[in-house]
């Protein structure tokens, strides 16, 4: 099997948010991807790239423990958040959902009106400022404002497709997590929707470190820093394929001159 390690990240010198090591993840018996190492960098784009069934959502959910909520998933290894074991048995899994939060591949609003959408999180999460310039500043930092602010009021479900996810990309922001996952956030959306997605996400940058999920190339090219590619071989003697990293560098490295040969094919188009 091939596989990388986190030495292979070309600059020492980025400061690692998120620190996953020698991860296996099964479910039951079955181990879904395996031996990962990734350094991932705070305050960039981290895109996790490769064809269907080979880990790469798996290990996007481990990093906030959504997986947790997967009978019989388990995990081996170690993944470190700002030096600290995301899994150690004192981590409260609630808490690291506030500051590691995910956007998910489908809009999901809340039932409720587009400003308690933004509210309703932070108030559970204890917010106490000025409600309203949260929602605001949440709605303007997910690009979506200036379509919505005449409407507040109004269901979440009232908005366009590509709304509704930059809407629940502001919902995410308002709890102010460290970190955003996105799980193939623009897969539902359509061309102009995503665009709108992808400037948000160069903004948000900024602001957060980003990792996401993508099975669109040109879209891994134009928005991410940082590119891991996961690959996935049948199991010796039995039925399935198991995950794993096969490369991870700087995004240019792995489009123009990849170390891996099945990176290559991949980025290529020769298969997945």
């Amino acid at each position: 099997m091939t596989s990388t390690s986190s030495s292979e990240v070309p600059d020492p010198n980025l400061d690692t948010c998120i620190s996953i090591q020698n991860t296996t993840i099964s479910y039951g018996d079955f181990e879904a991807v395996k031996n990962v190492f990734c350094d991932i960098p705070r305050g960039q784009v981290t895109a996790f790239i490769g064809p269907s069934g080979c880990g790469k959502s798996t290990i996007l959910r481990a990093l906030n423990r959504m997986n947790d909520l997967i009978e019989g998933c388990s995990l081996k290894g170690r993944i470190l958040f700002d030096g600290a074991d995301l899994y150690a048995p004192e981590v409260d899994p609630v808490e690291v959902r506030r500051r590691i939060g995910m956007v998910f591949q489908q809009p999901n609003p809340f039932p409720k009106s587009i400003y308690e959408n933004i509210a309703f999180g932070a108030r559970i999460n204890g917010y106490n400022g000025d409600m309203d310039e949260l929602v605001e500043r949440s709605l303007r930092q997910a690009a979506v404002w200036d379509e919505c602010k005449d409407k507040l009021k109004e269901s979440g479900n009232s908005l366009s497709g590509g709304q509704q996810q930059r809407l629940c990309i502001a919902r995410t922001i308002a709890i102010q997590p460290e970190v955003i996952l996105m799980d193939e956030p623009c897969s539902a959306l359509d061309p102009i929707s995503t665009l709108k997605i992808e400037e948000t996400m160069h903004e948000l940058k900024k602001s957060f470190t980003i990792v996401i999920v993508t099975h669109n190339m040109q879209q891994a090219v134009r928005v991410s820093d940082m590119t891991a590619f996961f690959n996935a071989e049948a199991v010796e003697g039995g039925s399935g394929k198991v995950g794993y990293l096969v490369e991870f560098n700087n995004t240019d490295n792995i489009f123009n001159a990849p170390s891996q040969q099945a990176t290559q094919d991949y980025v290529s188009g020769r298969f997945g």
